[in-house]
């Protein structure tokens, strides 16, 4: 007589208990190690700690700073960005950088790409930009100021930079972070025809991230 083995609605139950076990043992280990993972870059990040980078305003020239119409403006600015990685183990990926020049407040150029860049720890670089505005809007206020700091004999132009950085330790790389650089420029202003104007002091610049 051949012997019939069949599995017990029982011995069915436990085989099922048992792959529940295996599917949440695999999922605490994947969690775990995922978990180390994580906790290694952060101890690495706080470790490290990057610094943000400094820039300064090692020089600008104003060329252009000409009025077409009562609220339309035509400039040119040449400037030098000195930019500064403190980190010593830390390098910088700029992925985007745009430049423009404000006065009192008014955007007079167009927004100017610098092409990205890769920083290493403890590392300077030049940045040049060539600004333009062409036929650029300004309030209808803006030729009443220029007259005005032309009798004080000085002129006050804001240099700004946005763009995303990325850190990079070893062989990881952060997310992309947004930042923001703020210049300030102090140059004699004469009478007129008054360009180029031009101020070679060199003025450190604030920088948020």
């Amino acid at each position: 007589m051949s012997q019939i083995h069949d599995k017990s609605p029982k011995h069915c139950a436990k085989q099922g208990l048992d792959f529940k076990k295996f599917n949440k043992k695999l999922f605490v280990a994947f969690s775990t190690f995922l978990l180390t993972v994580l906790s290694f870059i952060l101890l690495v990040w706080l470790i490290l700690h990057p610094t943000k980078p400094n820039f300064s305003l090692k020089e600008v020239e104003i060329n252009q700073l000409k009025l077409s119409g009562p609220s339309l403006l035509n400039s040119s600015v040449q400037l030098t960005l000195l930019s500064n990685n403190p980190n010593k183990k830390v390098g910088i990926y700029y992925d985007e950088i745009q430049v423009c020049a404000s006065y009192k407040s008014q955007k007079i150029t167009h927004d100017t790409s610098i092409p990205p860049f890769h920083q290493e720890h403890e590392e300077t670089n030049y940045l040049s930009a060539s600004l333009v505005g062409n036929q650029q809007p300004v309030a209808p206020s803006f030729g009443y100021d220029v007259r005005l700091d032309q009798r004080t004999g000085k002129l006050m132009l804001t240099v700004k930079v946005i763009g995303k950085l990325r850190w990079k330790v070893g062989t990881w790389v952060s997310e992309k972070y947004r930042f923001n650089v703020n210049c300030v420029a102090i140059m004699p202003f004469g009478p007129i025809p008054s360009p180029p104007l031009s101020s070679k002091q060199g003025t450190q610049c604030s920088t948020t991230i």
